[in-house]
């Protein structure tokens, strides 16, 4: 019968979060057991209520109860170890030497292992290998953990014999079957070519570690020789752009003073010209009066003779003459507008300063549960979303995507420009883009710009651009973060690697006339393999 000890093995009692004797054990409704505090805390970091070990999902959240059972094991065991006191503190198995597997009570640990029996023996009880002739023959080696690995899992057999063809590890009876025609020869025989290469081998380690050391050198000294040129380079630009603003400060004044002494001139050109308008009329008011005195008299002689000169013209013909305001100084006003927008293009030729500016149009988005496909599981804040690869029991919507993993976030955009940041991290499969509001939800159609979609996205290893034809695109680093802009007005939808600051691809020429929606595909979970969720994430300047 087996002892107490034996069934009280510490593996039996240890929370698999935290490692350690279960305290206030509690069952999950799948029937794995933690502590209260773990699982608690576990929970409470996550949005979603799941296992930790078969990763099984609860909603609501479970009420969890004390399981006495497992509580009064634990206690028993923790006190079984304080009567084994004398003796050291047993560390975790992981962590332990290879312990012999003979002995039932506490283990000793194995001095040898024997790759005939498949067993790992202590001192004592590896005496009847040195005694008995038909044991002596057993290949022993240094204690070795996990002795079924090198058994053959289809023939039971151990595996003496190595394919070199396949580079696979084999029992006799493999010769016969997955490998007859293959080059197979003893482990020795492998061992004996293997560690004739150790010293070429250890060569190239050496060499290898001596570039990398070269490298740490050379990066080492990197920060330095960078602070030196950033602060070269900054009193270089600081420089150039104090110049530049001085020059266009001196051009914006001389560029006044000039409008203000053309204003002066013309103003006072203009009052001369009222003081000779004026003193004329009242020259001709006065020749009014003495030819109404004139016409009075009867001295026909005085009268014919002034007659000439009241009706004599004035000197200056005010037809012709014009005050010009010539104050129009639209050619500098054109240069200088000119100059700002080619420093700006010279800026935004800056990926960070690119980037900057499109985070200036930043919009703060949430997932549309009414567009989400039947399988898609949404976070609480609205910020998250993963394929369960469960059909979830949802109401029915016009909005519902209906084929694949689809969902639109809920604001939509008419006019303007904006900015979304997606994190693509973990995925093997994933799209993201813009829609138009009449984008086909329910019948199976190809993402495309004729079709609405505006979108790139990583599909079998491979990332491209849905235009009409699909474009690869070639990145130097795998996506982890996705920037999208999108200007209405434009027709203009660009994509951009967060972490690099750098341009992906643009699509363009395009003239929007209904609602822009962001658009977001999760693909299929793959086994667990791109199980990992879309998240929005917040648009900082500090990126």
């Amino acid at each position: 019968m087996a002892t107490a000890s034996s069934l009280l093995s510490e593996e039996k009692f240890l929370c698999s979060v935290c490692l350690d004797v279960f305290t206030e054990p509690v069952s999950t409704p799948c029937g794995h057991n933690f502590c209260r505090a773990c699982i608690d805390k576990y929970w409470d970091a996550n949005d979603i209520f799941q296992c930790p070990l078969c990763k099984r999902e609860f909603s609501p959240r479970p009420e969890l109860q004390i399981n006495t059972f497992i509580s009064e094991l634990a206690a028993e065991f923790k006190t079984l170890v304080q009567v084994k006191g004398s003796a050291p503190e047993p560390q975790l198995p992981e962590a332990e030497d290879v312990l012999c597997d003979i002995c039932s009570d506490m283990k000793d640990n194995a001095v040898k292992s024997c790759l005939t029996c498949l067993v790992s023996f202590c001192e004592a009880h590896l005496e009847p290998h040195k005694r008995v002739a038909s044991l002596k023959g057993h290949t022993l080696l240094d204690p070795v953990r996990n002795l079924d690995d090198r058994t053959c899992k289809k023939h039971n057999k151990i595996t003496e014999l190595y394919c070199r063809t396949d580079q696979a590890f084999i029992c006799v009876l493999c010769i016969k079957t997955d490998h007859k025609t293959h080059n197979v020869v003893p482990l020795e025989v492998e061992y004996e070519a293997t560690i004739a290469k150790k010293d070429k081998t250890m060569a190239n380690i050496q060499k290898m570690k001596q570039s990398r050391h070269e490298k740490i050198d050379e990066f080492e000294k990197v920060p330095d020789v960078s602070q030196k040129e950033a602060e070269r380079e900054k009193e270089a630009s600081v420089q150039v752009f104090t110049d530049l603003i001085r020059s266009i400060q001196r051009s914006q004044a001389e560029l006044v003073e000039v409008i203000e002494e053309r204003h002066g001139a013309i103003k006072q050109k203009a009052e001369d010209f009222l003081t000779e308008l004026r003193m004329e009329v009242a020259e001709l008011e006065s020749r009014s009066g003495q030819l109404e005195l004139l016409s009075q008299s009867k001295d026909h002689h005085h009268f014919l003779q002034s007659f000439p000169t009241l009706c004599s013209p004035l000197n200056t013909d005010w037809v012709d003459i014009d005050v010009h305001s010539d104050l129009s100084f639209e050619r500098a006003r054109s240069a200088v507008t000119h100059l700002k927008r080619r420093v700006d293009e010279i800026m935004e030729e800056l990926p960070e300063i690119k980037m900057k500016r499109k985070r200036e149009h930043a919009v703060d988005l949430t997932f549309d549960p009414d567009t989400a496909f039947c399988e898609l599981v949404i976070s609480q804040d609205g910020k998250q979303v993963r394929n369960s690869d469960t059909e979830l029991d949802l109401p029915t919507s016009p909005k519902r995507f209906k084929i694949y993993p689809e969902v639109l976030a809920k604001e939509g955009f008419t006019a303007g420009k904006f900015y979304f940041e997606v994190q693509v991290k973990g995925k093997t499969d994933w799209f993201v883009g813009v829609v138009g509001e009449s984008v086909d939800r329910k019948q199976d159609k190809a993402l495309s710009v004729k079709n609405a979609y505006w979108t790139i996205g990583l599909l079998k290893g491979i990332y491209k651009a849905f235009t009409t034809p699909r474009v690869k695109l070639t990145l130097k680093e795998k996506l982890q973060k996705v920037g999208i802009f999108v200007d209405y007005n434009k027709g203009e939808v660009s994509f951009y690697d967060v972490n690099s600051k750098s341009h992906i691809y643009s699509i363009t020429g395009y003239h929007f006339t209904e609602k822009l929606y962001p658009y977001f595909c999760v693909q299929g979970n793959t086994d667990g393999a791109n199980s990992a969720p879309l998240i929005i994430t917040p648009v900082t300047q500090t990126h």
